[in-house]
C-alpha cells in the first residue's frame, strides 16, 4: 500500500464518520420534535366527561342481561 492509498482510506473513512454523526444528529432533532409535538397534542385534548355526581341516570353500566 502507498501513502496515497492509505490517505484517501483515511478520508473516506472521516467522511462517513461525519456522515453517521450528521445522520444521528438529525434524527435525535426530529424524535425531539415529535416528542413537543405529540406533548402539544396531549395538552389540547379536552378533558373528557365524567357523569354528573349525583346523578342517577347514565352513572352505572347494566353488564347483566
Amino acid at each position: 500500500m502507498d501513502i496515497t492509498t492509505i490517505a484517501s482510506i483515511a478520508s473516506a473513512n472521516a467522511s462517513t464518520s461525519l456522515k453517521a454523526q450528521a445522520s444521528i444528529l438529525i434524527l435525535k432533532k426530529a424524535m425531539e420534535l415529535q416528542t413537543l409535538n405529540a406533548a402539544q397534542l396531549l395538552q389540547a385534548l379536552p378533558t373528557p366527561a365524567g357523569p354528573t355526581p349525583g346523578a342517577t341516570i347514565g352513572g352505572t353500566i347494566d353488564v347483566f342481561v
